[in-house]
């Protein structure tokens, strides 16, 4: 976030300085904003830091309910595999892990006008995601489904059905807005437009994505998961190289089943999908989403019950502990 944005903004919350005050560390300077969540705070000009908090999202709703543990799994995590990316030459914004929900990054300028971005411009977020696909799940085979992504553009052959969860037969790279109100897919050449890239930095980055996965589809595999599908995004430093920022791999990036029960024909989800699900089972997805297609109010997002807070804690504390190797506690 830039200076401009940052004006304004409050101090750190008072909820976040008691537990900063409960744990023995001192509070970050300047409280900055809070994403969906993660707060961001000022450490200086050139560092900010981010506090993974319990809370839990989907379908672009933060849900009334708080996930125990939830934060800390994925800030472990994250570091887990940004230490990963940099031992593979790659250049990421990660500095270290203060405390097991709280890390500190490299900070980058957010510029949300597209026409301030171009071959010459620094230290800036690049306002792109892409999703990298590796089996067929999710809103990608509702796609399929639809008609609205064709079985050959995803490398079946013409007249194939894809089933769901079947591997897709080459990765499927997407690449949607960041920084837009809605996310909204694009082409390769509106991504490069709006991103200050060039078509040779654009290339650059979706290789920089299919090595870090392919090392991640390894490292995974070993542990008896399936890498489903996840998304990632990055930054131009200072020099202008790009840089992985944000987090990724985790159950709230990215996707992952169990191999054991998808060599016997399953698909256990083993990310933030498994809420996803459970939305859906109970309705609640089907009544937003005739909400958002009749342009009517939305109608709230009910907290999880008990038994499924604790299922979903398990959840997150058993994937990080597959996912790197090391027992949460």
């Amino acid at each position: 976030m830039d200076e401009s944005q940052a004006r304004g903004f409050q101090s750190c919350p008072a909820r976040s300085q008691a537990i900063y005050a409960r744990r023995g560390f001192p509070a970050p300077v300047k409280f900055l904003r809070k994403g969906k969540v993660k707060e961001v705070y000022e450490v200086s000009r050139d560092e900010l830091e981010f506090v993974f908090t319990d809370q839990i999202s989907v379908f672009d709703k933060v849900i009334p309910s708080l996930v125990p543990h939830k934060g800390e799994t994925l800030c472990r995590t994250s570091a887990h595999w940004f230490k990963m990316v940099e031992g593979m030459g790659i250049k990421t914004h990660f500095l270290k892990v203060v405390d097991g929900d709280r890390m500190r990054v490299r900070r980058v300028d957010v510029i949300p006008d597209y026409s301030k971005l171009g071959p010459k411009t620094r230290n800036y977020l690049v306002p792109l995601e892409v999703i990298a696909r590796y089996y067929v799940a999710g809103s990608f085979h509702d796609r399929i489904k639809a008609g609205k992504i064709r079985p050959e553009d995803a490398g079946f052959p013409k007249g194939h059905v894809p089933k769901y969860g079947e591997p897709l037969p080459e990765p499927f790279l997407e690449t949607t807005t960041k920084l837009e109100k809605v996310d909204r897919e694009l082409s390769r050449d509106e991504a490069v437009r709006i991103s200050g890239l060039t078509s040779k930095e654009y290339a650059e980055l979706l290789e920089i994505v299919l090595r870090i996965d392919g090392r991640l589809n390894e490292e995974v595999g070993r542990r008896r998961l399936i890498h489903v599908d996840g998304k990632k995004e990055f930054g131009m430093d200072g020099e202008r190289r790009l840089m992985l920022v944000d987090t990724f791999g985790t159950a709230d990036e990215d996707r992952f089943w169990d191999l054991a029960a998808y060599e016997r024909g399953e698909q256990v989800e083993l990310s933030k999908e498994f809420v996803r699900q459970y939305y859906r089972k109970v309705g609640y997805h089907a009544r937003l989403m005739d909400a958002r297609k009749a342009g009517q109010p939305e109608p709230d997002i009910p907290p999880l019950p008990d038994n499924v807070l604790k299922e979903v804690s398990d959840l997150y504390i058993s994937l990080f502990e597959r996912l790197t190797g090391e027992t949460f506690r």
